[in-house]
């Protein structure tokens, strides 16, 4: 059987997934943008979701202080 990541999806998927969480619209390339600087791409391409808001919290929460 092999292992799968339910989590992990393509910069695309993901852009998809977070518009439709926000209502508002979030591309591929934003996505793309921030795993490349916080180093989230996997070697597949995909990005895991936990890893990619965990990074966006920290952003948001160092932007705070």
């Amino acid at each position: 059987m092999a292992s799968e990541k339910p989590v992990a999806f393509t910069p695309g998927e993901l852009a998809q997934r977070l518009s439709a969480s926000a209502q508002k619209l979030i591309t591929a390339e934003q996505v793309t943008e921030i795993a490349e600087t916080g180093n989230l791409l996997s070697g597949d391409g995909t990005v895991d979701l936990v890893r990619y808001l965990a990074f966006l919290n920290g952003m948001f929460s160092n932007d705070a202080e």
